[in-house]
């Protein structure tokens, strides 16, 4: 019929379903050592020996001639997640060039959703601290969605979301990243030093010419890497937009003598460290805050607190079933068969779990303030309902989500590739397999 559409949600195409089940892979993996971190911080934070975690957080070491004197909470913030944005840069390369957000079509539907899931929990964010005489400080707290620990859920959870939920789930992430980043390196700036941010810039243009050129060989971009970093950090940007941009400039085509594009070969080799060591170290330090009666009684009455919880908890919820549900409409895709909107609500709940890029933003907006620790209490206590309320709405469809999860991973025959991509051209199975791989 003309002007149809293929399905929404439908079958991926093989070679993007293998590479994001590669992703998702390690950060689950990564997810579970995240929320076993974060439960480890708090546990020590309020615990007899909350004394020498505070003395181990605020330790400083560093090279101070260089201007990277720091303490071991900021190496994990500022040195840490810069490897986490360098793998944040490289996904979102990827989807942009061979991904979900290649074409129009494809990201009408969720850069709609992710935008709205940013949008409206910002408007209540800043409904709530209006109302209550409170700071739009932290109005970007609520934003972000971690795509690791809504994983580590699904694991803990034992669910069977199917390859395109997953993948949905991702793509919101990913643009969620992108407006965090936007948001890092325009409005958490100080002190900018024009010296060292044009030696970053620089430093950043060498990089882009070296991949250019095909220049392989770790020796060159490990310690031009460590530069940009530095040279960033001292120039009065988050040090975590560097990898970003060493993540963007990466090449994701590989040429014919390559078996893999250099950002496949670098996420392949930094993405583990990233999801399994230096989320997690950042989570150990930056969630470690005091549970206590005051505490948590501050995070439902003060308002900055409240409007994180809000707009974590409701906002997501509101913004990304809406934004899908109406981006669906404007855009005529039908949604698979196999589905319900039911799936959709669910997969909005759970990205209210905004723990790593939340903690971080509240870090850079309330530093060293007794209403910081509330927001860091807030972004914990928001991302524990997002996650009770997702396991029970997600764990109702669990049965049609294992029997679209078998099928989708049988391969009878063993050759490796699932039977489902496998089928008669010819039949009408056959037909919406090759058409969802066409389109989706």
């Amino acid at each position: 019929m003309a002007g149809a559409r293929s399905p929404f949600l439908g079958l991926l195409p093989l070679p993007e379903r293998q590479a994001i089940t590669r992703a998702l892979r390690t950060e689950t993996v990564g997810g579970l050592v995240l929320l076993g971190a974060a439960v480890l911080a708090l546990i020590w934070a309020n615990s007899p020996w909350s004394a020498a975690y505070a003395s181990v957080r605020d330790f400083h070491f560093g090279i101070p001639a260089l201007g990277l004197d720091l303490s071991v909470g900021h190496w994990t913030a500022d040195g840490l997640l810069a490897v986490f944005f360098l793998v944040a840069g490289i996904e979102l390369k990827r989807e942009l060039v061979v991904g979900e957000l290649r074409t129009p079509a494809t990201a009408a539907l969720p850069v709609i959703a992710a935008v709205c899931g940013m949008a409206v929990p910002t408007a209540l964010y800043l409904a709530t601290v209006t109302a209550g005489g409170g700071s739009w400080t932290g109005w970007a707290v609520p934003m972000a969605t971690d795509i690791a620990f809504a994983l580590a859920v699904l694991a803990v959870l034992s669910t069977h979301l199917p390859a395109a939920l997953r993948a949905f789930l991702l793509t919101l992430a990913v643009v969620d990243d992108l407006g965090a980043i936007l948001i890092i390196a325009v409005l958490f700036t100080n002190d900018l030093n024009p010296w060292a941010l044009a030696g970053a810039v620089a430093g950043l243009g060498l990089f882009y010419l070296l991949q250019r050129l095909r220049v392989r060989g770790w020796w060159w971009y490990v310690p031009l890497g460590l530069a940009i970093w530095a040279l960033m950090y001292n120039g009065g940007v988050h040090a975590t937009v560097a990898g970003v941009a060493m993540g963007l400039i990466l090449r994701t085509t590989r040429d014919k003598d390559e078996d893999v594009s250099p950002a496949a070969r670098v996420s392949h080799l930094v993405h583990p460290f990233s999801a399994g060591v230096a989320v997690p170290l950042f989570a150990l330090f930056a969630a470690g805050v005091s549970i206590t009666g005051p505490a948590l009684g501050a995070v439902f009455t003060d308002p900055e607190p409240l409007g994180v919880v809000i707009g974590l908890v409701v906002g997501k919820t509101v913004g990304i079933f809406a934004g899908t549900y109406l981006a669906a409409r404007f855009t005529r895709a039908q949604l698979n068969p196999d589905l319900a909107w039911a799936d959709i609500l669910g997969l909005a709940v759970l990205a209210g779990i905004g723990f790593t890029v939340a903690l971080l933003i509240g870090e850079l907006a309330f530093p060293g303030a007794r209403t910081g620790e509330h927001v860091k209490a807030a972004v914990l206590v928001a991302s524990l309902i997002a996650a009770i309320l997702a396991a029970i709405l997600l764990r109702r469809r669990n049965a049609v989500y294992r029997r679209l999860y078998e099928a989708e991973n049988l391969d009878a025959d063993h050759d490796g590739i699932p039977d489902i991509y496998q089928h008669d051209t010819t039949g009408p199975e056959g037909a919406a397999a090759r058409t969802d791989g066409q389109h989706t």
